[in-house]
């Protein structure tokens, strides 16, 4: 999955530091870049000794946003969790001295597993894939019930108001985005579509899930899983940058959200990216209905979240949107690090009509419910 680099690094900048740092790296050094990692940078590092490594860095030049590309985060609740049962790779540094290689950056364990792009997961038996699909929702509730302060984690954020912050921290993130104008043709990127009535419904304390305060992953779903080479486990989760003390529901709603597209036919452009597997008349051998992946998660978590699950499905397509407007921004000013940013990047539009869509949704079941009162 790693190729050639990409973006370089000065590696014998990063070797001197790598000495002086790292005892457990073997020098002299190489690098190749994965083709993952949409908003930061990640290689494959290699020892003189064989052994692979993992270099996670901020994208080069100026940032669109301070709140993003949170590499120091990512390190931080990473080797906080490697005293758990919730499997994370090894931390081994965190450089925040941008002189290095030009930005912040940390470097962590390889692991040699798999990683499934689709999460209907292919290639795997009935059993199997049913298996996977539970040790994946077993462990996000896992991480759910670790005490933040148990780990060194109490302020990684707020107990309280998670929504209401997630919402204006994605409304400042967009905003700036929206103004990205594209160094050919000079267009802005703009809005993500329906923003103003997405955020003012997202926003309303009548209908916003009950505050639980819990470690959150922020972008937990299948293909931020390595597997384990032939055993249908979990051996490590990646991808750790929107971190914080939040609402489990957005991660198990990111999680589950193949079965929200399957559930709720997306529009045209996003008809591609439903997987028709988790669609219910396709009745794919092992894996699980949504409801059974509900009360895997209700019985090690402790907290029925399926009178909730709903909303969070609305607010993941629209935080969806302006992530995806975030890889437009960055094609825009050249500076995205997967090969295939100008097609994602051009889902935002996409994703902001299903957000709404899937808010109208959630208006006509309320207002059918309320009428059996």
């Amino acid at each position: 999955m790693a190729g050639a680099v990409r973006q370089p690094i000065n590696v014998a900048s990063l070797s001197a530091y790598i000495e002086k740092n790292v005892a457990e790296i073997e020098l002299p050094i190489s690098l190749k870049q994965f083709g993952f990692g949409q908003s930061n940078p990640t290689y494959q590092l290699s020892g003189a000794d064989g052994k692979n490594y993992v270099l996670r860095k901020k994208p080069p030049g100026e940032l669109l946003s301070k709140t993003a590309h949170q590499v120091e985060r990512e390190f931080r609740i990473i080797h906080a969790l490697e005293s758990t049962d919730v499997p994370v790779p090894k931390a081994y540094c965190l450089c925040e001295d941008a002189t290095v290689i030009g930005t912040a950056f940390y470097i962590m364990q390889f692991l040699d597993g798999r990683i499934f792009e689709d999460a209907s997961l292919p290639g795997v038996n009935p059993d199997e894939r049913n298996k996977m699909w539970q040790d994946a929702v077993t462990i996000l509730a896992k991480l759910h019930n670790v005490s933040p302060s148990s780990v060194g984690l109490s302020n990684f954020g707020k107990p309280s108001g998670f929504y209401n912050r997630q919402i204006k921290t994605f409304s400042t993130i967009s905003a700036a985005q929206a103004q990205a104008v594209d160094v050919e043709t000079k267009a802005p990127v703009g809005k993500t579509p329906h923003y103003e009535k997405v955020v003012e419904f997202l926003l309303d304390p009548r209908t916003q899930p009950q505050d639980r305060g819990t470690l959150i992953h922020g972008d937990y779903k299948i293909d931020n899983l390595v597997y384990h080479q032939t055993e249908p486990r979990v051996i490590g989760i990646l991808d750790w940058e929107m971190s914080t003390i939040g609402h489990p529901l957005s991660d198990l709603s990111n999680l589950l959200s193949p079965y929200s597209f399957a559930d709720n036919p997306p529009n045209d452009a996003l008809s591609a990216r439903t997987n028709l597997a988790f669609c219910p008349s396709a009745h794919t051998p092992g894996l699980p209905w949504r409801s059974q992946c509900l009360e895997w998660y209700t019985e090690v978590a402790g907290w029925d979240p399926s009178s909730e699950v709903d909303w969070g499905d609305a607010f993941a397509a629209f935080r969806n949107g302006v992530i995806m407007q975030g890889i437009a921004a960055r094609y825009a000013q050249r500076q995205a690090s997967s090969e295939k940013a100008k097609e994602i990047g051009g889902l935002m539009g996409p994703y902001g009509e299903f957000s709404w869509g899937l808010i109208e949704r959630w208006k006509e079941k309320a207002a059918k419910d309320k009428a059996k009162l």
